[in-house]
């Protein structure tokens, strides 16, 4: 990694500790490749639960096939529902990291719909400027948040736009919506006590709190997908 990725990710890490006023905590995720990514979250089993997962070949290293993930269902609430407050598990969940220009963002795997490699995206007009557009995946239509513009728009620039190499589409659960992404990080299992679980009200009730160790916004998908229906931008209400 270059000096300008490093100083790249330390602005990042200040922005988000800047939203929970947290002091940042120096470290660094260990990055994976994609197969070792899943390899981690098979192996880290505390209950089954079985799932179809819909994670596509990527490099030729991940097929589509039926797994049994460490997951808490305490984590998601129905899809339509619109939430309050931030989640609050009351055990260890699963949650897959992933970066996006310098800033690393996690959801829970109860909560996850899907891992697309990002192919040909059209626009649609007369929609919020960090709408991509729509990716064709067998016949059904995923809506493209450009994820950078949407969760840090005020430091959404020219510049930062030309680097951004989105390279996936992390599905938020059964939504339709997609996070373009430019890199899966890892896999871990937190315990609750892992999160500053956000306690204000108000605005970015799309983050449900920040993992301490990694330095990282832990997203509130069902309120995240409440926002994105509505059009709304990361500090709406």
């Amino acid at each position: 990694m270059t000096k300008g990725s490093f100083a790249k990710e330390d602005l990042m890490e200040d922005y988000l500790a800047s939203l929970l006023t947290e002091e940042p905590v120096d470290d660094v995720v260990q990055r994976e490749t994609v197969a070792k990514l899943l390899e981690t979250a098979n192996a880290e089993k505390h209950q089954e639960v079985p799932i179809t997962s819909k994670i596509d070949p990527v490099d030729g290293v991940i097929a589509a096939k039926e797994n049994s993930l460490e997951v808490e269902k305490q984590l998601a609430p129905k899809a339509n529902q619109i939430v309050t407050d931030s989640p609050r598990p009351e055990s260890s969940f699963q949650a897959l990291f992933f970066n996006v220009a310098g800033l690393t963002l996690a959801l829970p795997l109860t909560e996850l719909g899907g891992i697309h490699k990002l192919d040909k995206i059209g626009p649609l007009f007369g929609k919020p400027s960090w709408f991509k557009g729509v990716m064709l995946h067998r016949d059904e239509k995923l809506s493209v948040v450009d994820t950078a513009k949407w969760v840090m728009p005020e430091k959404y620039d020219e510049k930062l736009a030309e680097s951004l190499k989105y390279q996936y589409l992390i599905m938020l659960d059964n939504s339709g919506w997609g996070l373009a992404c430019e890199k899966l990080v890892t896999t871990a299992t937190l315990q609750p006590s892992d999160v500053k679980w956000r306690e204000a009200h108000g605005k970015r009730v799309w983050l449900a709190g920040m993992v301490k160790e990694k330095m990282c916004a832990l997203i509130n998908v069902q309120q995240l997908i409440a926002m994105l229906n509505k059009g709304h931008g990361s500090n709406d209400k």
